[in-house]
């Protein structure tokens, strides 16, 4: 799949396609016999989680510190996991940030027409 396709469906710029090659938050794409970048699933598989993980706030460094370690198979597994769990710590503490916030607009939301007219009574008083 060329890269006009890829970030068609996956809904993420060319040019940050290219990027995150380059800087090596994924590994290096598959490329034809012109020399054109041709995703198989492989690749596909890493923009997914690379897109993903992004998404989730994970930084750019994060995903290149990941990239480089798993060439390095059952040897670096353990560091692999280590990561993804920091990372999952990460996104639970900004899960249950979301979720305060959620709880509170929520609650001003339910009760928001009490207080407008709790506000207009105390005005006309």
């Amino acid at each position: 799949m060329k890269i006009k396709a890829v970030s068609e469906q996956y809904d993420i710029p060319a040019d940050t396609l290219r990027y995150w090659e380059r800087v090596g938050a994924i590994p290096a794409v598959h490329r034809d016999s012109a020399g054109y970048r041709d995703y198989d699933e492989e690749d596909l598989g890493w923009v997914s989680f690379a897109k993903c993980m992004r998404g989730a706030g994970v930084s750019i460094e994060y995903l290149i510190e990941y990239i480089t370690l798993y060439p390095g198979g059952e040897r670096t597994h353990q560091a692999r996991k280590d990561l993804l769990t920091e990372q999952l710590e990460v996104i639970k503490r900004h899960l249950d940030e979301v979720q305060e916030t959620y709880d509170r607009i929520s609650e001003k939301v339910a009760h928001y027409d009490d207080h407008v007219e709790g506000a207009a009574k105390k005005l006309t008083r």
